[in-house]
C-alpha cells in the first residue's frame, strides 16, 4: 500500500496524522504543501477524490482567507482554486491519499479508514487516546 500525505509540520493535526499512518507501518510520501504545492490540476482531484468542493477544502484559521473575502458566496470554484494556488495557507489540511482512497483528515483519526494495519490505539500529542474504531477512549 502507498500513502502520501499532504503535511504542514506546525499543525497538531497534521503531525498526529502522520504519527498514526507510521505508527501503522507505512513508510508515507510526505509533501510538505507550503513548500511543494501540488499543481491546479492534482487539487482538483484531490478535491474530486474527497468527494469535496473548493470552498468546503478553504481554511479559514490562520490564513488571509477574511482579507481576500473568501466567504462572499458569489465566488466560484474556480476563484477559490486561484486563492488556493496563490496561497497554498489556505488548504486545508492533512489530505491523506491511500490504496482506499483520500480524506481531509480532520479529526486526525480518519486517516485510520484509509490505513491497510491501522494501529489499535493511539495517543496523540494532547493526550487524547484514539481507538482503531476511530472512538475516544
Amino acid at each position: 500500500m502507498s500513502v502520501t500525505i499532504y503535511h504542514n509540520p506546525d499543525c497538531g493535526t497534521s503531525r498526529n496524522a502522520l504519527a498514526m499512518i507510521r505508527e501503522s507501518g507505512e513508510d508515507p510520501v510526505v509533501i510538505e504543501y507550503l513548500k511543494t504545492p501540488p499543481s491546479r490540476e492534482t487539487l482538483q482531484a484531490l478535491i474530486a477524490a474527497m468527494g469535496l468542493t473548493p470552498r468546503g477544502l478553504l481554511r479559514e484559521k490562520g490564513t488571509p482567507y477574511a482579507e481576500l473575502g473568501l466567504s462572499d458566496p458569489a465566488l466560484g470554484d474556480e476563484a477559490l482554486l486561484d486563492a488556493m494556488m496563490e496561497h497554498p495557507i489556505l488548504i486545508n489540511r492533512p489530505i491523506v491519499v491511500s490504496d482506499k482512497g483520500a480524506a481531509l483528515c480532520r479529526p486526525s483519526e480518519r486517516v485510520l479508514a484509509l490505513l491497510a494495519h491501522p494501529p489499535a490505539s493511539f495517543v496523540k500529542e494532547d493526550g487524547e487516546v484514539v481507538t482503531r474504531a476511530g472512538a475516544s477512549a
